[in-house]
């Protein structure tokens, strides 16, 4: 749990947005960050950015909902979501718990991501359900 960046509070609830600012989230945080991380499958280690993770519950589309686009490949099953304007990565529905979002930590308002320093990396690479249907 990160309560604070830098000196700035991670708010109970806090605002996210794109670069733009078309696409607009409502995070419930009311443990700051939770579980920041890094990943390396073929998406994540393209678009480099710090994920945290909040419940389905936790995140709210307050503007821009119009804006956003969804990309989904290999199993289909994870949902990540971007601006259609600005083309920044917001938020996506897990493929390792579909139950939760992983959120972009550099979307919060007033949140450096760069000022976590070193977070862990998770293997997204050798992801179990990559090799379900070959028994590995």
């Amino acid at each position: 749990m990160i309560k604070s960046v830098a000196g700035i509070a991670v708010l109970p609830v806090h605002r996210a947005s794109c670069h733009c600012g078309a696409i607009v989230l409502e995070l419930d945080l009311p443990d700051g960050i939770v579980d920041p991380r890094r990943c390396n499958c073929s998406m994540c280690r393209r678009r480099g950015a710090i994920v945290g993770s909040v419940p389905l519950a936790g995140l709210r589309i307050i503007e821009g909902a119009e804006q956003l686009r969804l990309y989904q490949f290999n199993t289909f099953t994870a949902r990540h979501y971007f601006c259609g304007r600005c083309g920044i990565y917001t938020h996506h529905q897990r493929r390792s718990n579909p139950e939760q979002y992983g959120y972009n930590v550099g979307c919060l308002e007033g949140i450096d991501p760069l000022a976590l320093g070193e977070v862990p990396t998770s293997d997204g690479v050798h992801h179990p359900a990559d090799h379900a249907d070959r028994g590995l």
